[in-house]
């Protein structure tokens, strides 16, 4: 039987025609129309990105405005410094093989005690609180110039005395309470500046700061009481939302261990105070699905504590961790192995906040004002104790030779550092007579020297024996430790190892209660203030000037630099600060290093700034199936 072609199959044949006509067409006309969005897209990036816009003082008084912004918040007279948004210094969305998702685990060596916000005192829950609480404004990782983040303006007084901030309308914390001007006067004035909070090292550097004022629901002016040259810089500090932090007493505050809510990229799954984080499992952050700004593209920031340094490259390389820090002879072992290299980007650079690591010796009472001096209260001592240690063999033999001897709080990169100062010399013979001329002398032939001055300080006859206190460590800390105690003996001094796990720094470092330690510093901005960790106020209520050292000369070079407002007389000021540290010796100086990193390769985008790193500008790669954790 013959098929025949009929009207009904005409006119359905039309109709196919027609529906795939139309069907071609709405395609070209969304690919017209995603085209222009991509255009206007690209046009208002642009715009956001052009250069800062300044309003600059005509000539015959009055202000031109460079840009058609509503500028009616601002002062009069004053320029008004505008920001575009904050976005990733790095595009991850531009990287070859990008894919949305993944987590990133970052493998700590030590356990931070917490994560409150200025309560968190070292390193590590510095990193995870950057990722959840924003500041108004940060320092662009490529240039080091000032970007706004939740200010999106901002004038500074000529005079110093002033800054006024301009709170960017979207800006909004992670419950969608929106960011206002009485959050940021609430975080100044009745958070950092309680003294029943434990925000001492925040609020040693809050001394000048004479009122936080709100003008209006989204404009906030900071007043001082005298121009610093770090004023302006108070727009780097984390703003907390009064509504979550305000409610609390300061002492369920200090009780906390992980309340850290924010307006960033990533949150912590929970705000409550009953279910926060605590020391013993991971810090896991979570994408903020809400998050106001340009959104994070990786689903999570993973924080694994691993205190053993052959456990932690253990760890690493069995995929438990992305990204952690090697120690000198781990990098440059690893370095070596191309199998190692095919699969982890072995990073070493100088940056920003490469810092420097040291002894610090008890220069006060041990426990505060009612306890016992240490041997190192004179100078002559500490100074005797630097001479002892050869600081060149130690970067060689422990650090692999990586690094540099320090001379002083600045490193080699700053202006402020003194190139006129020069290390003092391994010499145990002069080392030797500083002891002695300090009062002590092996005077029974027992093999350790003796307090022989009459003076009240010590008893007669007082063994130099001192505890040094080192973190819970491994490879680099058995070479420090093994070298120090064996460099003690040979100057007849009893160095008595005490290993603590770094969670109980903190505490001691409050309580003074130490003889000597060893630490690290590293700053968060291109000039640092000397004012937290070595002016002698800061040895009150707490304070960064934990070793107590107190020094007329160098308390008025701090306040001094501080009030110049001229950059290069501050340098000068600082270089002379440097001197009176390096004399006085209350640390020994002993290396300037790199950041030395290592990164899986499973990620892409991952770029070295100026800042350090930026882990949440990563992206996963999709050609690399993600580990299981």
């Amino acid at each position: 039987m013959r098929n025949r072609f009929g009207i009904k199959d005409l006119v359905l044949t039309i109709l196919i025609v027609v529906l795939v006509t139309v069907g071609i067409l709405q395609m070209i006309q969304g690919d017209r129309l995603w085209r222009r969005i991509d255009g206007l897209e690209a046009r208002i990036s642009a715009m956001d990105a052009r250069p800062v816009q300044v309003v600059q003082a005509a000539a015959g008084g009055g202000a031109v405005a460079s840009s058609s912004r509503d500028e009616s918040w601002g002062r009069p007279g004053v320029d008004v410094v505008w920001s575009g948004p904050m976005v990733a210094s790095t595009d991850p969305r531009q990287t070859p093989g990008f894919r949305a998702g993944g987590e990133v685990t970052e493998i700590f060596g030590a356990q931070p005690a917490r994560i409150t916000p200025y309560l968190s005192t070292d390193v590590y829950g510095q990193r995870v609180i950057d990722r959840v609480v924003e500041p108004l404004m940060a320092l662009d990782p490529k240039t080091l110039e000032r970007v706004g983040v939740l200010a999106d303006a901002w004038q500074v007084d000529p005079d110093g005395l002033w800054v006024r901030c301009h709170i960017n309308p979207r800006a909004k914390f992670a419950d969608g309470h929106p960011v206002t001007a009485e959050d940021v006067r609430y975080t100044f004035m009745d958070f950092i500046k309680n003294p029943l909070i434990e925000a001492e090292r925040s609020r040693a550097l809050m001394d000048k700061v004479q009122d936080v004022v709100v003008v209006s629901d989204r404009v906030v002016d900071f007043l001082f009481t005298e121009a610093l040259f770090t004023n302006a810089n108070i727009m780097g500090n984390y703003i907390l939302p009064k509504h979550v932090y305000g409610v609390l007493e300061p002492e369920q505050i200090n009780q906390s261990t992980g309340l850290c809510v924010g307006s960033g990229q990533f949150k912590l799954p929970s705000f409550s105070m009953a279910d926060q984080w605590t020391p013993g499992s991971d810090i896991v952050l979570v994408r903020d699905l809400q998050y106001w700004g340009d959104p994070a593209t990786l689903d999570g920031l993973r924080f694994k504590v691993v205190t053993n340094d052959l456990a932690s490259l253990t760890a690493f390389e069995n995929g438990e961790g992305d990204f952690m820090t090697p120690t000198s002879p781990q990098f440059v072992n690893k370095s070596e192995e191309a199998d190692f290299l095919e699969s982890t980007y072995a990073l070493n650079w100088l940056n920003m906040r490469s810092g420097y690591s040291f002894i610090g010796w008890q220069c006060g009472k041990r426990g505060g004002p009612s306890g016992q001096f240490t041997p190192f209260h004179d100078k002559r001592v500490r100074r005797a104790m630097t001479m002892i240690l050869d600081r060149e063999t130690m970067i060689k033999d422990i650090w692999d030779g990586i690094g540099v001897v320090a001379t002083g709080p600045n490193g080699p990169e700053s202006t402020a550092y003194n190139h006129e100062i020069t290390p003092w010399l391994f010499d145990m013979e002069a080392a030797q007579a500083l002891l002695t001329e300090a009062g002590w002398v092996d005077a029974n032939g027992d093999g350790v020297l003796e307090y022989q001055l009459d003076d009240g300080v010590f008893p007669m006859g007082k063994r130099f024996e001192f505890e040094f206190t080192i973190s819970t460590g491994g490879q680099i800390m058995d070479r420090i430790m093994d070298y120090i105690r064996g460099q003690c003996q040979k100057a007849r001094i009893v160095c008595v190892p005490k290993v603590v796990d770094w969670s109980f720094f903190a505490d001691m470092l409050k309580t003074r209660d130490f003889d000597a330690l060893i630490m690290g510093w590293s700053a968060n901005s291109p000039e640092s203030d000397p004012q937290q960790i070595w002016h002698s106020s800061s040895i009150q209520d707490q304070g960064d000037n934990f070793i107590q050292w107190a020094n007329a000369d160098a308390d008025e070079l701090v306040t001094r630099g501080r009030l110049m407002m001229d950059t290069a007389e501050r340098q000068r000021i600082w270089q002379q600060f440097h001197a009176v540290v390096h004399e006085d010796q209350p640390y020994t100086f002993l290396r300037v290093s790199p950041w030395l990193r290592f990164v899986s390769r499973s990620f892409g985008n991952v770029q070295t700034y100026k800042t350090g790193l930026e882990p949440q500008e990563w992206c996963r790669l999709g050609s690399v199936p993600e580990p299981a954790r």
